[in-house]
């Protein structure tokens, strides 16, 4: 398996992971061959990067936090929820709730595997994708601090729901001039506190994720420990999404390696430093599957991740020499390179 972009897909490779429509269906499935239609027509959807089978990967496996199905049942519900926002009607919230602890038992039984951002995003399943990729990571890291049950909900409510009222008609009336200088989080927070299903805390993780901690952010200007904990978990979950979305409203897409490094730059003076340090620990900063090269000069996929030091994976390098002491596959020569154990060996960049 590796991640690769589009402008490199052949006729004849086969699809790794599926790809889902906004409401959750299956636009193409896992171990299709793509043909040139098909790959043409992942173009138009706004596809940039896909996961494709490798026959020197075959025994690379991604290892992912949340099944397939409940992927496929997150995107769905949040569809559902959106549209309802979009269409004026009342929000029915328990397919979010059923949602949110899916998510959390699953994230619970696999607390020892980084978080891999893989869903394949497109231009109508974008926002939903967003939506997922936050409530993830805000998860693992309320995991990884000991929240409770409870506190977990909260929190993967408020983060499956943080961007809601960008598709809100009261939010499209505020861009209008006709609600004020009114922010999205606002219109989100005050769809959301009227519902009986949802928590005033998750209520406010809508209002506050774009409040910095030097008190230069939005709606309100709060400062530090003003702002709810969930919300600044959030924050720097929301942040990192859109920087490594290709779809957002960034400047450029980067790389999750150079995403980690910016929101690390900005610890203390937009977001909260405990949490900054909470997050890195928790996304793989190499994706698997991502092609990178190191110092000695070769290019390798990375393969695997290991917990607790996420910018040294695991790297398959695959050679045309063939030393018998190397395990063959064909005319090539496979060495895989634990970064963790080679101290020598460092990555210099990533290949698009």
């Amino acid at each position: 398996m590796r991640y690769v972009s589009i402008e490199q897909v052949e006729p004849g490779d086969v699809l790794y992971r599926s790809i889902y429509t906004s409401d959750g269906l299956t636009l193409l499935q896992a171990d299709m061959q793509l043909t040139v239609g098909m790959i043409n027509k992942l173009r138009r959807f706004g596809v940039t990067m896909l996961y494709i089978k490798d026959p020197l990967m075959d025994d690379v496996k991604m290892e992912d936090v949340l099944s397939e199905s409940t992927r496929k049942e997150a995107i769905s519900n949040l569809s559902t929820a959106m549209q309802c926002v979009q269409t004026g009607k009342s929000i029915d919230l328990r397919g979010i709730q059923k949602t949110s602890t899916n998510i959390i038992d699953e994230l619970l039984k696999n607390r020892k595997v980084l978080v891999n951002l893989t869903d394949i995003r497109t231009n109508d399943n974008h926002l939903f994708i967003h939506s997922l990729n936050v409530c993830m990571m805000a998860t693992v890291m309320g995991i990884s601090l000991g929240y409770n049950m409870n506190q977990l909900k909260e929190l993967a409510m408020g983060a499956l729901l943080h961007d809601i009222g960008k598709v809100s008609k009261d939010d499209e009336d505020a861009a209008n001039g006709e609600l004020g200088e009114q922010h999205h989080s606002w219109v989100g927070f005050n769809l959301l506190r009227r519902k009986y299903e949802m928590s005033i805390v998750s209520a406010h993780v809508a209002l506050q994720h774009h409040e910095w901690v030097n008190g230069k952010g939005e709606p309100r200007g709060m400062v530090g420990a003003d702002i709810h904990d969930f919300a600044k978990i959030v924050a720097i979950a929301n942040y990192y999404d859109n920087l490594i979305s290709p779809f957002s409203t960034e400047e450029e897409t980067l790389h999750p390696y150079e995403a980690c490094e910016k929101i690390t730059a900005l610890a203390n003076f937009r977001f909260d430093h405990e949490m900054v340090i909470r997050f890195l620990r928790s996304v793989a900063t190499y994706s698997t599957g991502s092609s990178i090269k190191l110092s000695t000069g070769e290019v390798g996929v990375v393969i695997d991740q290991n917990r607790g030091l996420p910018t040294r994976p695991v790297v398959r390098v695959i050679k045309r020499d063939k030393p018998a002491s190397k395990r063959m596959d064909e005319d090539h020569e496979v060495v895989d390179i634990d970064l963790s154990a080679e101290t020598t060996i460092f990555i210099t960049g990533v290949l698009t």
